[in-house]
């Protein structure tokens, strides 16, 4: 369902125009948080920036084509979702290749550039050592499509059903994949989170 208030779809229908100022707008607006789902997803820094650099490059190239029938986050997440696979199935035949040559395909995008943020997590200012890392784990440890499910629900603009909509399930089965991950996240994460809940107190 198309959600008519939107901003971000009304910024995307400028974008399409090639609006440019309306494209940095976006940018700027979900650099972070896109940036810290393709990290938590990946693993690696330097690859993380690459995809999520060209996230935005295909929302420009994909442009002429974008129609209004999703909300504007459900549907950038979806592309950063698919390259994300695309990057893990990429490193499984070709594990000592780069991503570098992925930008040589994008020749009429703006230079537009977002500052790298070292900011992982939304309560990244009150996690720190040892407890980081088991979270940074038990992340990693967890199936494709629970992990993902899990990070987009941090994500506070994104719904359950808008969730699904990025999985490609249904609403039922994405609850199940949110609520069998957080379980096993809180199993993991029982010796060094005092309450035992997930995600900790912030």
């Amino acid at each position: 369902m198309p959600d008519q208030a939107d901003p971000d779809a009304a910024l995307m229908l400028r974008v399409k125009r090639s609006d440019r100022a309306a494209f940095a707008t976006l940018v700027e607006q979900y650099r972070q948080p896109l940036f810290n789902f393709v990290f938590r997803t990946l693993r690696d820094e330097t690859e993380a920036e690459d995809v999520a650099q060209t996230v935005f490059l295909q929302v420009w190239k994909s442009r002429a084509r974008y129609q209004r029938t999703a909300k504007f986050s459900t549907w950038l997440f979806t592309i950063a979702r698919n390259l994300c696979l695309n990057e893990i199935r990429r490193r499984s035949r070709h594990p000592a290749e780069s991503l570098e040559e992925t930008h040589a395909e994008h020749e009429d995008q703006p230079r537009q550039q977002y500052e790298d943020k070292k900011v992982f997590l939304p309560t990244e200012d009150v996690l720190h050592g040892e407890l980081a890392r088991k979270i940074e784990e038990a992340l990693a440890e967890l199936p494709e499509a629970q992990r993902t499910a899990i990070l987009l629900c941090r994500q506070d603009e994104l719904s359950y059903e808008q969730i699904a909509e990025v999985l490609d399930c249904s609403l039922s089965a994405t609850k199940s994949l949110i609520h069998r991950g957080r379980e096993v996240l809180k199993e993991k994460l029982k010796p060094y989170l005092q309450t035992g809940e997930w995600p900790p107190p912030e």
